[in-house]
């Protein structure tokens, strides 16, 4: 076994005994169930961990992730977490994550061609595609990949509203909320893009009102 993943091994277990001993019975009340309050959708990127982002123990965030934080009506594994986290666990957030300095959303900018993700990256072009003759009047690559990187969690955001899932949800009046946030690499913190959704009557005027912040936080005519 290399040397790394047996050093693994080893901090993993200084982990676990350093739980337990700091709550006793930790592990053993896990086993009982699970019921965390929120759902992450974030990015797979490992500088970006959900939990430990959020001060969160195992068992208080339900995660899912994948390249550039994408939500896609036909993802039968982003809809079977959601459906799952909504239905069976009773969340009552669902928060769309996004990051700054995104490898998948600067390869959606530019153009880049990096392998097989480029497919699932043609979400990210949609998004900048939508919103092109706005991105376009922003001065650089610096400024067009912060707002991309904003712009494409407010319209993960909306396809979550959207989803079958979130919409039978609302209609039997459970408490869902959707959030929007941007995780700042450089800083650690989290920041709050203004789409939050609690209803479907609401999706519409979030998303406006997320853009128009968006835009007028950036300087730029909305």
């Amino acid at each position: 076994m290399p040397y790394r993943l047996h050093t693994l091994l080893n901090q993993n277990r200084d982990w676990a005994a350093r739980v337990e001993s700091e709550r006793p019975g930790f592990f053993t009340s896990l086993l009982a169930q699970q019921a965390p309050q929120y759902l992450w959708i974030g990015c797979a990127d490992s500088r970006v961990p959900a939990n430990e982002i959020l001060g969160l123990l195992p068992g208080d965030v339900f995660v899912h992730r994948n390249v550039a934080n994408v939500v896609v009506h036909s993802d039968m594994n982003a809809l079977s977490v959601m459906q799952f986290a909504i239905d069976q666990l009773q969340v009552h957030h669902v928060m769309v994550v996004g990051h700054y300095g995104c490898g998948g959303v600067r390869a959606a900018l530019l153009g880049l061609r990096v392998g097989v993700v480029d497919n699932w990256i043609r979400h990210v072009q949609d998004v900048r595609k939508k919103h092109r003759a706005w991105l376009d009047t922003l001065p650089g690559e610096t400024e067009k990949l912060q707002a991309l990187c904003e712009l494409n969690v407010l319209e993960q955001a909306l396809n979550v509203c959207e989803t079958t899932v979130v919409q039978d949800a609302w209609a039997r009046q459970q408490t869902v909320v959707v959030h929007g946030w941007v995780y700042g690499l450089h800083n650690g913190l989290l920041e709050d893009l203004e789409m939050t959704v609690r209803s479907a009557e609401e999706v519409e005027p979030a998303y406006e009102r997320a853009l128009a912040a968006l835009k007028q936080r950036l300087g730029q005519p909305a």
